[in-house]
């Protein structure tokens, strides 16, 4: 009996697939009496970016992904049975190793094309699975890039007849997970003796754990073991170029005493709103 929703236009990105004068619109969506929506997480990001703006957070968000093919086989996994063990497909090359680059190809191209700030691909260690960062990228802008270069990839699967999960867990057993790393950092991070400031933000993160994996995406447990490069989503952790802990500082950052940290626990399948938000307002102790 009311099933309109109010749409409001929040980014545009150039269409790759009409090109031309063609736009692909981003909006946020509320009900007619100008409320929210019950999704509209962006609605109340804006709100903590706003308060945060004068710490000019950055972000890379490294989404991960595993595509698949006929009767939803992992691409590029034998009809019966299993691949090898993981260990030679990551960052790999040749058709026995890499399983749907020109996926991972047309989709940067097609990112690029419309605006989006993707910065690097790479062959993820489980077979078929792949992975993109989104940024640097600063403010809610990275979420928005986030949100449209997941809508680009399915457009690009349709024309391969392929389909794509964000799912954490894409393949149960020995394999690893898809995750959505945040690196991150803010003004004051990037600044001469930006270490001190990287280290409280870690500090105010072990206090509010829990509340952050609340947020870190659905089905989380399955990929937070502690196991295939993770950490156990029961504890918290932080280590320099430690890729089992938490958060890794990386080593680079430790040298030169300024620059970001990866924040590893967001699954692959997190709303980005929720996350780039929490960890600016965590982070900085924001009100």
């Amino acid at each position: 009996h009311d099933s309109e929703i109010m749409l409001r236009p929040v980014a545009m990105y150039k269409d790759p697939f009409r090109a031309g004068d063609h736009l692909l619109v981003m909006c946020e969506c509320y009900l007619p009496d100008g409320t929210p929506a019950r999704y509209n997480f962006r609605h109340f990001a804006a709100r903590i970016f706003e308060a945060g703006r004068d710490q000019k957070a950055w972000y890379g968000i490294e989404q991960e992904y595993a595509l698949f093919g006929e009767k939803h086989r992992p691409l590029g996994w034998p009809k019966d049975g299993f691949p090898g063990p993981q260990g030679p497909y990551y960052c790999s090359a040749g058709s026995d190793n890499a399983f749907g680059r020109y996926v991972a190809e047309a989709h940067m191209r097609a990112c690029l094309f419309a605006g989006i700030n993707i910065s690097g691909i790479n062959g993820e260690v489980l077979p078929g699975q792949w992975e993109y960062q989104v940024g640097p990228v600063e403010g809610i802008a990275a979420a928005d890039q986030m949100w449209m270069s997941r809508y680009i990839m399915h457009r690009v699967c349709e024309q391969f007849g392929v389909t794509v999960s964000f799912h954490p867990k894409p393949i149960l057993g020995d394999w690893n997970g898809s995750g959505a790393h945040h690196n991150f950092s803010t003004a004051p991070m990037r600044a001469k003796g930006g270490y001190d400031e990287i280290l409280k933000a870690v500090e105010r993160l072990s206090t509010k754990h829990k509340e952050h994996i609340a947020l870190y995406g659905s089905d989380n447990h399955l990929r937070l073991t502690g196991k295939h490069e993770t950490a156990s989503m029961e504890k918290f952790s932080y280590g320099v170029a430690n890729r089992g802990a938490s958060i890794r500082i990386p080593r680079q950052t430790h040298h030169d005493g300024q620059g970001y940290f990866e924040d590893r626990r967001p699954a692959s399948n997190i709303d980005p709103y929720l996350t780039t938000a929490a960890l600016l307002a965590t982070s900085c102790a924001l009100p």
